[in-house]
């Protein structure tokens, strides 16, 4: 424990008032420069001054925290006061110049990722977590499938969780959010709560707020969950008393299904359709205004030029025209229901949604293939 925290532990007379002034102390000896240090130059850059003027924003916020019976002032001063600026992590934030549309290409995203290699690992994490994902569909309702398709989306299945420490990742876009982005105070305001459930987080589970590392937003673990997602949505689905995200795949698959529920998947109805697409431009106009919202029953459908294969013709609930952009091609679309609006509430892209998808799937697939291949003779 620094000298400055332990002093601060041992004076008697432990009120909320003193707790804060010892958490403002140690941030601000944290901030400060060693007696060896050698004197600022006199005009300091404009980045200094930004940083500068950072610390001190997350030293006020510590402060603000000093009422919270969950986070202790003093822990939370010794926390954030060795949280580090990233400038990379805001440069990632920061959009393009210039840029107002991204050009989309489903069959490029799509052939990104749903490789041999990922649908491969895939196989070998339905394997070993058989029982376990049998288990969370059971529960849940959300089929083996769009759990394995989404841990493979977000992480590789947990080979790539990111390498930017968390605690830094999100004080810095918490109180630096690059001001280009059009929606950057809400951004900020975001990111600030983000911030404190973290915080809870780790003290509630036990684990080191300095060490914990994920991408650039701050998305941890397996699943990369945020912070609030963590908290609200993880689960202790392998029985050891604390939400670990980061080292167990039986809470990650536990947390995964119990989001999707928890955001509307519906147990045992499909998530996607194929459309025969007859519509004319006011029509296809009609069909896309909801966007990804489930709004059109089937004759509000076909009245608009939208039919669905036979596949489809049996779904009695609310769908969306899903359209999918390939740059220069033409487009591909599909019927989404409202299993399909569960996953864009996961992230909210009907690209990254239909990824998931077709990924559970090929590995489903790719599995029942090498059973079908191992398999004796019917007569053996």
């Amino acid at each position: 424990m620094p000298v400055h925290a332990r002093r601060c532990h041992l004076i008697a007379l432990p009120s909320r008032r003193l707790v804060a002034a010892c958490a403002a102390l140690a941030l601000a000896m944290v901030a400060a420069p060693t007696a060896n240090a050698q004197p600022a130059p006199q005009a300091a850059s404009a980045q200094e001054a930004q940083q500068r003027q950072w610390r001190m924003q997350l030293q006020t916020f510590a402060g603000s925290l000093t009422d919270d019976a969950e986070l202790p002032a003093q822990w939370v001063a010794q926390v954030l006061g060795q949280a580090q600026y990233n400038a990379r992590v805001k440069r990632l934030m920061t959009p393009a110049p210039g840029t107002t549309t991204t050009v989309r290409d489903w069959q490029a995203y799509r052939a990104r990722l749903l490789t041999s290699a990922r649908i491969e690992s895939g196989v070998m994490f339905w394997r070993r977590h058989q029982r376990t994902l049998q288990d969370a569909e059971l529960r849940w309702g959300v089929p083996a499938s769009v759990i394995v398709g989404i841990i493979g989306i977000e992480s590789s299945y947990g080979q790539n969780t990111g390498n930017i420490r968390v605690l830094d990742a999100l004080a810095t876009l918490a109180f630096d959010y690059p001001s280009e982005h059009p929606r950057a105070l809400e951004r900020a305001d975001y990111f600030r709560r983000e911030l404190v459930q973290f915080l809870r987080m780790a003290r509630s589970n036990g684990l080191d707020p300095l060490q914990l590392r994920g991408s650039y937003a701050g998305a941890m673990g397996i699943p990369q969950f945020m912070p609030s997602s963590w908290m609200l949505y993880g689960q202790d689905f392998d029985g050891d008393g604390r939400v670990n995200l980061i080292d167990s795949p039986e809470d990650a698959i536990g947390s995964v299904a119990n989001y999707l529920a928890a955001h509307g998947w519906r147990a045992g109805q499909p998530a996607y359709f194929d459309v025969a697409l007859q519509a004319d431009d006011a029509q296809k106009a009609a069909l896309l205004a909801p966007s990804i919202l489930p709004t059109f029953d089937q004759p509000g459908l076909v009245a608009l030029g939208a039919q669905l294969l036979p596949a489809g013709q049996r779904y009695d609930g609310q769908m969306a025209l899903i359209e999918l952009r390939n740059g220069a091609q033409p487009a591909e679309y599909v019927i989404g229901t409202e299993n399909f609006y569960a996953v864009t509430r996961y992230n909210q892209s009907s690209y990254y949604a239909l990824a998931v998808l077709q990924l559970g799937e090929a590995v489903q697939q790719r599995l029942q293939q090498q059973a079908t291949s191992v398999a004796p003779p019917a007569n053996f």
